[in-house]
């Protein structure tokens, strides 16, 4: 299992094109459970109603969990479309 932190900088949150960013990019490991938690609620990141319901806003702190044995690619991935993304 790999586990990260992350803090949300951008202004608008996790609406909803970003989300569907991070879905598509997580849903690209079948084998490899994720989700993604905001004050100790979790979703499965593979949800774009699931992560939406979370309602991240800025400076929102979430964890996001993967497990598999892709999962620190699949985490990498993720990340790496939230940096770019300038999501976090």
């Amino acid at each position: 299992m790999v586990k990260r932190d992350y803090t949300i900088e951008n202004a608008s949150g996790l609406h909803a094109r970003p989300v569907s960013l991070i879905v598509a990019a997580a849903s690209k490991y079948s084998e490899v459970t994720m989700s993604l938690s905001k004050k100790g609620q979790a979703v499965d990141l593979k949800s774009i109603l699931g992560v939406m319901s979370l309602s991240i806003g800025q400076y929102d702190e979430i964890t996001i969990e993967a497990t598999g044995s892709q999962a620190e690619e699949a985490l990498n991935s993720v990340e790496k479309v939230m940096a770019e993304n300038q999501l976090i």
